[in-house]
């Protein structure tokens, strides 16, 4: 019976997607290629087992929209103030070098000016998921080149959203005229609006009254998603983009948290059958005579991209190693990048072929750019030599040598814990030279007087620069174990017995910096337990020491507000 032949392909794809799903986690990838494999092997390339693909297909679309029902629920507009100017403009440059490029290489090879364009954007977006979860684990969050690529991700999730509504407005298979584009940017701006209002004056009072029973919240949400999926399909666009803006909606309730808690799981099993989906209708037959452009984009998504950040980081001031971290970031495609061919075909835009090779550069490009990342750090280090054209001489000529220095104290890096020891010194007026390799904060910093030199850690010249030969002390505030590691070996090499203090976030690497030979590691976790018990012991005897501290702290941060967007 047919109902029980879709219950064994449910089935079956659940059991092949858990199990291929374990064996990506264990070789350190992302669970989507695990999907995407289960389909390729329950898919007609190999054993053809789902025989329901359109109802398969369905429930795929189920996944989707849930997807982006989240993406509009989680989406902080206010996000788009703080990204920061460094983050907007490399976000916007990547897009556009990347979208550019790309769609002249696609039509190269002969594919029609709409396909190009779909695959040209898809090739511009990289997995915000993905790079998060790997800085993670690598502890390089709050990095410099962390909080750039993040920046310029979170640019490509604003801009994807926004290509994924001019595209699903695209009626036939041609592009648009400027009449007919200009006409679909006003139905979106309409849409949009329709859900912002929404959002504020019907919403908050009608689901005050439904979040008394979590399970009326939970039905009343997915009602909203798939009513405002409707509207949008009624008013010309696609199902998709209609339960993203259902999303956004809801993303100022008070409850919009509990609800994504609750709707996390329906996505998590509906995009996994999207996935797999996917992976089934990779017919390895018919991608034998993309084989050229298959290789070709895959190179441009793996070298390319990460280039043209470097080249638009270089011009913007930054050294060859920050460029070289936030370009691995962007050396694959992201999810997005399926759901928009996906989108895309439903159209009627894109061909099977098309979709899969997509697919097919996802695949190769998630793989490798989950390694590229992992072990940046070693990679920088074995082409450094080659990277020199990508650093601006210039952002380090125009900052004036420092003078002779004797018994001063050598501060690496100028962020939070830096910056407080920067004011103390001050304080005490002694020497003081601080190096950091963030263009901005060097030029914040000579403003308000503070000796500095635009540099990096893992340069071996900045420690003649830094005259570590007549240092009194050094300290490094910047948590990543590598450049620490090499700052402690470069100061043992050159015989120096000046202390080293240096940063960690991690009790294993507190315990390799010292057997690295540190004088003293900086461990905040710990300092801070310590303080706090100070504080407490404090409050036994003084009542009002919460209340003392709590003004200075805030005293504290306002000077801090106030230093950071002086000029």
């Amino acid at each position: 019976m047919p109902l029980e032949r879709l219950f064994l392909d449910i089935s079956a794809i659940v059991v092949v997607a858990t199990l291929l799903g374990l064996l990506a986690r264990w070789l350190k990838q992302p669970l989507i290629l695990g999907y995407v494999l289960a389909g390729i092997i329950l898919g007609p390339s190999l054993f053809g087992f789902i025989s329901e693909p359109q109802v398969i297909g369905v429930l795929s679309s189920f996944g989707i929209a849930f997807l982006l029902f989240l993406v509009g629920l989680e989406l902080d507009l206010s996000k788009l103030k703080v990204i920061g100017r460094p983050s907007l403009l490399l976000g916007f440059g990547q897009v556009l070098f990347t979208a550019v490029v790309g769609f002249g290489i696609i039509r190269f090879f002969g594919f029609d000016s709409l396909p190009a364009i779909y695959i040209a954007i898809a090739l511009t977006f990289s997995s915000t998921i993905i790079v998060v979860k790997l800085l993670s684990e690598r502890q390089a969050l709050e990095s410099l080149y962390g909080r750039l690529a993040i920046g310029m991700l979170l640019m490509q999730d604003f801009i994807a959203i926004f290509a994924l509504i001019i595209l699903s407005g695209f009626a036939g298979g041609q592009v648009p005229t400027t009449a007919e584009l200009a006409f679909i940017l006003l139905k979106g701006a309409g849409l949009i609006m329709l859900a912002l209002l929404s959002g504020r004056f019907i919403l908050p009072h009608l689901f005050m009254k439904l979040a008394r029973s979590s399970e009326l919240l939970l039905l009343s949400s997915i009602a909203w998603c798939f009513g405002f999926a409707l509207v949008a399909v009624v008013g010309g666009f696609s199902l998709e983009i209609g339960a993203f803006l259902a999303g956004l909606a809801l993303a100022r309730l008070p409850y919009h948290l509990e609800i994504v808690g609750r709707v996390r799981s329906l996505r998590d099993f509906f995009i996994t059958i999207f996935f797999v989906l996917l992976g089934s209708q990779l017919l390895f037959a018919n991608l034998t005579a993309m084989a050229w452009p298959f290789i070709i984009l895959s190179l441009f998504v793996l070298v390319g991209n990460p280039l043209i950040v470097m080249v638009i980081m270089g011009l913007m001031g930054y050294t060859k190693r920050t460029g070289f971290l936030v370009g691995l970031t962007v050396a694959q495609i992201s999810e997005f990048s399926l759901i928009l061919m996906h989108l895309g075909y439903r159209l009627g835009h894109v061909n099977t072929s098309e979709v899969a090779l997509v697919t097919l550069i996802g695949i190769t490009t998630i793989t490798l750019s989950s390694y590229l990342i992992t072990y940046g750090d070693s990679l920088y280090r074995r082409l450094a030599p080659y990277l020199k054209i990508f650093e601006k001489k210039t952002a380090l000529e125009n900052i004036k040598e420092i003078d002779s220095l004797n018994n001063h104290t050598v501060i690496f890096g100028c962020d939070r814990l830096g910056e407080k020891l920067v004011a103390s010194i001050q304080e005490l007026g002694q020497p003081l030279l601080v190096i950091d390799f963030d263009p901005e904060t060097v030029a914040r910093l000579l403003l308000q007087g503070v000796p500095c030199i635009y540099g990096d850690m893992s340069d071996p010249e900045i420690y003649d620069r830094a005259q570590l030969k007549t240092a009194k002390i050094v300290i490094s505030t910047v948590p990543d174990i590598n450049s620490n590691q090499l700052l402690l070996q470069e100061t043992k090499r050159r015989g120096l017995s000046v202390p080293i203090y240096v940063t960690a976030d991690t009790w294993q690497d507190t315990e390799n910096l010292y057997s690295a030979g540190a004088d003293y590691v900086v461990f905040p976790h710990y300092l801070s337990g310590e303080y706090m018990s100070t504080l407490l012991k404090q409050l036994n005897s003084n009542p009002a020491a919460t209340a003392q501290e709590r003004e200075r702290h805030l005293k504290d941060l306002h000077h801090h507000y106030k230093s950071r967007h002086k000029a």
